[in-house]
């Protein structure tokens, strides 16, 4: 059972899903605003947010950055806006995943399942079942990348010493990166890998996350020291 949080205007919509995720076995708390969903965010303390876009006075963007400035939990975008441009925005927000409504029971559970393992899931090696990382830590303990310190057991990552605050999406995008420093990956194989998505539309997803966590990583984004990009190929993690 997962407690999730529903901020949706839309009663029709808001029943729909109520009803689906509850007949899975989810605890369901609803908020028909922005504003009265961040008070239930504080009130229920979910493990999951499904988060509608369109929202009456704050929007949905605006509460996912709320939410982002201090949390890492799992954000997924539900909304009726299927345009490129909208999903964009709403990642580059903090979301880990969109799903465009409407959406049935199957396909939310299937996306929830995936966000919610980034939680808890690190790779424990490289693809090829080797050692993760190449700082030169102990075995099993934090590794150092530069500035970076990546502890995959703690689910931690520190630059110059100070925790940062990463989005399930972005800690496990960058786990996943470390634990093979220099090698390339595609955005198929991370879209596969990260978020378990198996077609090629959502590699928009990829590209959003890598900019969110360059952001935070990062002294100069767009001269990127970690996650570097390798055009017509993807992307790779560094300092090589």
């Amino acid at each position: 059972m997962t407690r999730v949080l529903l901020i949706e205007d839309d009663p029709a919509v808001r029943k729909g899903v109520t009803l689906a995720l509850r007949r899975r076995g989810h605890e369901i708390e609803t908020a028909a605003s922005g504003e009265t969903g961040l008070l239930a965010l504080e009130r229920a303390q979910p493990e999951l947010v499904l988060l509608d876009l369109m929202l009456p006075g704050m929007s949905g963007l605006e509460v996912c950055r709320r939410i982002r400035e201090t949390r890492q939990i799992p954000i997924i975008i539900l909304s009726a806006r299927g345009d490129d441009i909208d999903m964009v925005v709403g990642l580059e927000a903090g979301a880990d995943d969109y799903v465009v409504k409407p959406a049935s029971g199957e396909v939310l559970e299937a996306r929830m399942r995936a966000v919610l393992r980034r939680v808890v899931a690190q790779p424990p090696g490289g693809p090829d079942g080797t050692p993760a990382g190449s700082g030169g830590g102990p075995a099993g303990g934090p590794e150092t990348h530069g500035a970076l310190t990546v502890d995959r057991a703690a689910l931690l990552v520190a630059k110059d010493g100070a925790d940062l605050v990463l989005a399930p999406s972005e800690l496990k995008l960058l786990l996943f990166l470390s634990a093979t420093p220099g090698q390339v990956f595609s955005r198929q194989q991370l879209l596969e890998q990260v978020w378990e998505h198996s077609f090629y539309g959502d590699a928009r997803l990829v590209d959003a996350c890598v900019m969110r966590l360059r952001a935070k990583v990062e002294d100069d984004p767009r001269h990127p020291v970690y996650v570097q990009t390798v055009r017509g190929f993807g992307y790779r993690f560094g300092p090589l």
